[in-house]
Parts: structure tokens; C-alpha cells; sequence
């Protein structure tokens, strides 16, 4: 990348958009300034320059939720950087997993997020960190391997019956079941769902048009 190529404002920063690198979720818009644009690019985590406080800061370092860069981009007039990441935790400051989750409009039909597998292994993994009381993730924890396994079993099965039954909507119901209780088994073995998406990333091929 080519610093000299960035255009600065008039108060030396340049507007930053981050986006998960595996989902294309848009997470959050924040400011750069020269020398946080090369510390980014030198220790692979985001640093920002706060405007309120007038200083540099790394994305994480009080609440442990980093952002690990995967690629930097800037626009064609090289005013505006796009920042892709893999994000520890959530990137908002209000608990979200994205800063924008508030909907002025949206194509009926959409799912509300576009991250939710993301966002929902978070959680998972949030609730093993901080166990609840009651919570039934804590309660697969608690059993163990043998238990989660168990459970992953017998929604596949469940998945199967309704697709057996030709129900759209137990299908869809189930599948979710068996999609949960597998995030909670890759949070178990200490796999990231990131390495799933690049398993799946590998394993994908474009269909050639070629007829020769």
C-alpha cells in the first residue's frame, strides 16, 4: 500500500470504515490519522485517533475485543480506508456486534444480520467465559464433550425426520437447533467458526462456462 496515495482532511484524518473480513459486514466507521494508519499496518490490530480526546487508540486494548487486520484498502480518490478484519467480541460499544444495527429500511424478506452465525458464537463463547446462572449453553458446558456430542446427534436426526416429513418450517426450525448446538461444540474444541468459513471458502470452485 502506498501511504502518500491516503488524502488527509484538514485535521490530518482520514475516515475508516471496518468490515468483517469472512462476512462483509459493515462493523463500524471510525478516524485515522498517519501514524495510526501505520500502526495498524505494522502490528495487524486497528488503531484509531479519537477526535473527543485528541489521541491514538488500539481498538481492544480495554475491553479485549481486537480487531485482527486482514486487508486495508483505500477508495479511488484515496480519502476513505476500508478496513477488513476478524473481530474479537463485539466492535460497538453498546454490546452489538456491529455499530449499525439500528434499520431505517430493509428489504422485506432480509434476515435482520447478516453476521448472525458470527455474533452467535460470540455469545456462546461469552457465556463459557461468564457462565449464567440458568443458561442452557452453561448447561451443555457444564455436561461436557460427551453431552454437546450427544446433542449435536440428535438434532441431525431431528433435522432428518422433518425433512422426511416435507415441513419447510420444521426443516428451517431444526436446522437452526443443529447449527447452534454445532457452534457450541466448535467453542468447546477451540475451533473459530472462521476456520470453517475458510474450509467452506477452499472447497468452493466457479462453475466454468468454457465449452473448449
Amino acid at each position: 500500500m502506498e501511504l502518500a496515495m491516503i488524502r488527509y482532511n484538514e485535521d490530518g484524518l482520514v475516515p475508516t470504515i471496518v468490515q468483517d473480513a469472512n462476512t462483509g459486514a459493515v462493523l463500524m466507521m471510525a478516524w485515522m490519522n498517519e501514524e495510526a494508519l501505520r500502526l495498524t499496518l505494522e502490528t495487524g490490530l486497528c488503531h484509531y485517533f479519537s477526535r473527543s480526546r485528541k489521541k491514538l487508540w488500539k481498538k481492544g486494548e480495554t475491553s479485549g475485543h481486537f480487531q485482527h487486520v486482514r486487508s486495508v484498502r483505500y477508495d479511488c480518490d484515496g480519502d476513505c480506508v476500508l478496513v477488513g478484519v476478524v473481530q474479537d467480541g463485539v466492535a460497538c460499544h453498546t454490546g452489538e456486534y456491529s455499530c449499525f444495527h439500528h434499520t431505517l429500511l430493509e428489504e422485506e424478506g432480509l434476515p435482520a444480520g447478516s453476521c448472525v452465525l458470527r455474533a452467535l458464537y460470540d455469545v456462546i463463547g461469552d457465556r463459557r467465559a461468564h457462565p449464567k446462572e440458568g443458561s442452557y449453553t452453561n448447561y451443555l458446558f457444564e455436561k461436557g464433550i460427551d453431552k454437546i456430542c450427544k446433542k449435536v446427534g440428535e438434532e441431525a436426526a431431528e433435522v432428518i425426520i422433518a425433512a422426511k416429513n416435507r415441513n419447510p418450517d420444521e426443516v428451517r426450525y431444526e436446522v437452526a437447533d443443529l447449527i447452534y448446538h454445532i457452534l457450541v461444540l466448535l467453542t468447546e474444541q477451540g475451533v473459530p467458526v472462521e476456520d470453517v468459513f475458510r474450509e467452506l471458502a477452499k472447497r468452493h470452485k466457479p462453475v466454468s462456462t468454457d465449452k473448449d
